[in-house]
């Protein structure tokens, strides 16, 4: 009986690996494709940024030009008003990251350590402000900031993409605040620090995944954002990044290689810093995003 049932045993056990195996090998396969389908286009626009605009519509396509053809990037490169868009989005991108870390992380440690007389009324307010849609905001936005008199500045890009930015961070600095224990308040508290104390020599350091995680967003959400850059800045020297690329679009045609060139170059600085950062970029989106 015993012999009969340990072929049956090895057979069930090699089933079961054979089974395992093709799990894995369909889990792969679907990683490959969806790497392949969000690889793909970056790979086409480097290299179309390195071909001739001859070269560019040939059949059959071809993803390695005959030859490397640099004349996009030196042209991006030496043009002034390629280089004014890239300063414009850094000075705005960076800008709106640290006004919005300083003053979300200022809020998040009041909602995060303190109670107060409507204090779930005003989380909710702010949770709230993420469901309307920006499109909408587009006509009253415009009419603030001509009031103020900041149409065709920097400024007001930087103050409308603040008030984009600062909810996100407000909860994602809120959330990772609340995983860290209310003890360490309590023992800075003991040893003379005032709250302010508290917060910038122990939960900040604590914090810092949250941190870089709330910046990286917000950069990206100042560096990417197209619509209201286009409809609040009017001259060539306070346009960004996304604009100055539709701006190549001419009437009758367009240079793909200069187009692609300064694509790539837009590109890079997202790229690098997500590089950089992306292991405290994982630990703060899942620390921030889960309560307790």
């Amino acid at each position: 009986m015993s012999d009969i049932v340990q072929p049956a045993q090895a057979t069930q056990a090699v089933n079961e690996e054979r089974r395992r195996r093709w799990r894995q090998a369909a889990i792969y396969a679907a990683l490959a494709l969806v790497t392949f389908v969000m690889v793909f286009p970056i790979l086409w626009m480097i290299s179309v940024s390195l071909k001739p605009t001859t070269e560019t519509f040939s059949l059959p396509p071809r993803l390695l030009p005959e030859t490397f053809h640099w004349d996009g990037y030196a042209k991006v490169l030496t043009d002034p008003k390629f280089r004014s868009f890239l300063i414009n989005s850094y000075v705005v991108g960076l800008a709106v990251t640290a006004l919005s870390l300083v003053i979300g992380t200022l809020a998040a440690f009041g909602f995060s350590r303190y109670r107060f007389f409507g204090d779930r009324v005003a989380k909710l307010f702010v949770i709230t402000t993420q469901m309307v849609p920006t499109i909408t905001l587009l006509i009253p936005y415009f009419g603030v900031i001509v009031f103020l008199g900041l149409y065709d500045t920097l400024w007001g890009l930087i103050l409308t993409y603040l008030t984009f930015a600062l909810p996100y961070s407000i909860v994602m600095m809120n959330g990772y605040l609340d995983t860290i224990p209310k003890d360490f308040d309590e023992a800075a508290t003991i040893d003379g620090c005032t709250p302010l104390g508290v917060l910038v020599r122990v939960l900040l350091p604590v914090a810092l995944p949250g941190i870089i995680s709330t910046a990286v967003y917000t950069f990206l959400l100042a560096w990417n954002e197209f619509l209201f850059a286009l409809a609040l800045t009017r001259s060539m020297d306070m346009r960004t990044v996304p604009v100055g690329i539709s701006m190549m679009v001419g009437e009758f045609g367009l240079k793909w290689d200069e187009m692609m060139a300064f694509s790539v170059i837009g590109s890079l600085p997202v790229l690098i810093l997500f590089m950089l950062v992306q292991r405290f970029v994982v630990g703060g989106l899942s620390a921030g995003g889960v309560k307790g």
